[in-house]
């Protein structure tokens, strides 16, 4: 039911990703898919962001390599066809809805934990202690956002590189004045 609903994401746009579209295409009964999921976007969800597993890194304590496969690896889940189709809309969807039960959904998938492990694991005097790690990790989903989804920044074509350099920057203590 998964691959089916990204497949129609991509093929049909998520208007077209219907229950029943999907149930059609994967071979199975609309109820079971409600069974599964309360929503069609909560199919669509896990759809597009399968959780942290997809883009788990283990820490290895070298921030930049880390911080490395860590871009790396949200923005192959961002960047995916499907992502690129769904992500603008639920985002309005979101915006529209007034729904309040999205925290604990998202930290679930959320990749925040693992970033916060990957600096918690770095060799130590590395990471600035008073470093906000929550604001460090909004901009880099910003950034990380921009990147998979905005034209004129696709365009750029900037190497991952320099957002990781960016991103090791923000963090790294500095010698006091």
């Amino acid at each position: 039911m998964l691959a089916a609903t990204r497949d129609l994401l991509v093929e049909n746009g998520l208007d077209a990703t219907t229950v029943q579209a999907i149930a059609a295409r994967s071979g199975v009964q609309t109820s079971a898919i409600y069974r599964r999921w309360s929503s069609r976007l909560d199919l669509i969800e896990e759809a597009v962001f399968p959780g942290p597993t997809d883009i788990q890194v283990e820490p290895s304590g070298d921030l930049r390599r880390d911080i490395r496969r860590f871009v790396r690896a949200y923005l192959a889940v961002f960047s995916s066809p499907a992502a690129r189709v769904a992500i603008p809309r639920l985002l309005a969807n979101y915006q529209s809805s007034g729904r309040s039960d999205l925290t604990p959904k998202w930290m679930a998938v959320s990749a925040r934990p693992k970033f916060a492990e990957i600096l918690r694991r770095s060799q130590p005097g590395i990471v600035d202690p008073c470093v906000d790690v929550e604001d460090v990790f909004d901009v880099l989903l910003g950034a990380l956002l921009a990147r998979a989804l905005v034209p004129t920044v696709i365009e750029r074509g900037k190497p991952i590189e320099r957002l990781v350099d960016l991103t090791v920057r923000m963090l790294r203590a500095t010698p006091e004045s």
